[in-house]
Parts: C-alpha cells; structure tokens; sequence
C-alpha cells in the first residue's frame, strides 16, 4: 500500500424518492490497499458499491475511483476495475476456456491477449485438464478462483468483490485470500465487502462500517479495537480479548450475520 489515493468519496448520495440509502459518505482508499466495507443488508454498502462501479448514479457529492469521476466518466471507471459479485458471474453453461474466452471479448482483449491470457490462466489455475469442462460443473471453491482471475484478465487498477468467500469452506476462504494478498502485493486495491469479521480482522489494512446509511466508523482492524477497550468495554472473562465483531455490535446494535 502507498500514498495514492485510487478511490476518492466525498459527501456521496443515492436517495430512492424520500428514502436515503447512501447517506453524505467520504472517505479515501489508497493503492494496494485490501479496504473493508462492513455492514448489514440495508446498511447502504452494496448501493454504494454500485455508484463505485458506474453502474448507479449518485444523487449528490462526488467520487472518483482509478481517477475518473463516477458520475461523468462511468465508461472510463468500468474500463478500470474488475467486479466479482456473490455469485461468481461465471456462465454454468459454457466451458471454462469459453467463459475466459467471453469474459476478454468483453473487456476489450484482442484475440491474441485474450489466447495468451487463457494459457495463462489455466496454467496458474492447474486447470489444463478441465479447461473444457462446463464452469457448472465445478466445485464451488474453483467457481470462485476462476471468476476472481477472470476478473483481472484486463489487468485492473482497482477488483471490487461483493462477499466474495460466502458459502466455501475454510481452507478454500484461506486459499483465496491469499490470491488476494498476491495481487495486492501487485499494486491492485481490493475493495471488499464481507460477513466474515474475523476475515476483515485479519487481513485488510482498513475497513470502514456502515450503518444506515452512514459511515459511522473507518479506521484499521486494530485501532478500532483498541479505541472499543478503551472506551470502557470489556468482554466475558473466557473470551481473551475484544475483536473486529465486538466493534461492529458496538457500533451498531447487531451482527451482520443475524440479518
């Protein structure tokens, strides 16, 4: 991580008629930072993520992510950044060269990048035997692998993934974050959303947490920690010490995955 600033939010929101989702958010992300976004459904995270994206218009305020402005400049920030939603979209029906294949058309590779980049992919993957299988036959830990290296086929500054270890098991969340790690390590900023707080602890260099709409907190996994136990709080006496969880029930009354 370095001092560059990638993604700039300021005073960002998205309002539905009288309802407000997004809330006069900021904050900054830097590049080669695994930044967290922490908050249950109907907190505003994944309404905020989609006006990150270009895909949702902002109400008001201002952001710019890989330095393209989100509102005048959508196309240039979709050119831009790499997208892993919660359901790996991967196309079952076709094989996975097919899907690398389809997936470089769209990005804008030209055939020979897109062939070179499906040798490649296959190759680091250990995929060359199944490479024309069809992706809906996979297990559920490669659907994921293959859709966040499909995800970087064009090389983004910036890959936004929408809990993107949901419903694997724990080796293969290990095995994946540390493809993460390996392509922070690149200079690429991993923006994140997660269930996982032990995951957010753990391993990304902030998180900020969203509650209604609003950032109510945004700071590094341990310097929340610390300001909750100096607040006064303690834990049960057969748990050793507060965690990223303790902060979040803290801050806003409940758990993600109660909701």
């Amino acid at each position: 991580m370095n001092n560059e600033k990638i993604i700039t939010v300021n005073n960002l929101t998205k309002r539905f008629g009288d309802f407000v989702a997004v809330n006069n958010i900021s904050f900054e992300v830097y590049k080669g930072e695994i930044f967290g976004f922490l908050g249950a459904n109907g907190a505003g995270k994944t309404t905020a993520m989609k006006m990150l994206i270009g895909i949702s218009k902002p109400s008001s305020g201002e952001a710019n992510v890989a330095h393209f402005n989100v509102r005048t400049q959508s196309e240039f920030v979709k050119k831009n950044i790499g997208y892993m939603s919660q359901k790996f979209s991967m196309y079952d029906d076709l094989t996975i060269k097919e899907n690398i294949t389809f997936f470089g058309g769209i990005y804008g590779l030209s055939r020979a990048k897109i062939k070179e980049k499906t040798n490649l992919l296959i190759q680091e993957l250990g995929l060359q035997e199944m490479e024309n299988k069809l992706v809906g036959s996979l297990p559920l830990g490669w659907k994921q692998k293959l859709s966040f290296s499909v995800a970087l086929l064009h090389e983004p500054k910036i890959i936004f993934l929408d809990e993107p270890t949901g419903g694997v098991d724990p080796i293969t969340r290990r095995q994946f974050w540390e493809m993460i790690y390996a392509e922070a390590n690149k200079g690429t900023t991993i923006f994140v959303t997660t269930h996982y707080m032990d995951e957010a602890e753990i391993l990304c260099d902030r998180v900020a947490i969203m509650d209604q709409g609003k950032i109510i907190a945004l700071h590094s996994p341990d310097q929340l920690i610390d300001d909750l136990v100096e607040s006064g709080f303690e834990r049960p006496k057969e748990v050793k010490k507060a965690n990223l969880e303790d902060v979040f029930i803290h801050l806003t009354g409940h758990t993600l995955r109660s909701e």
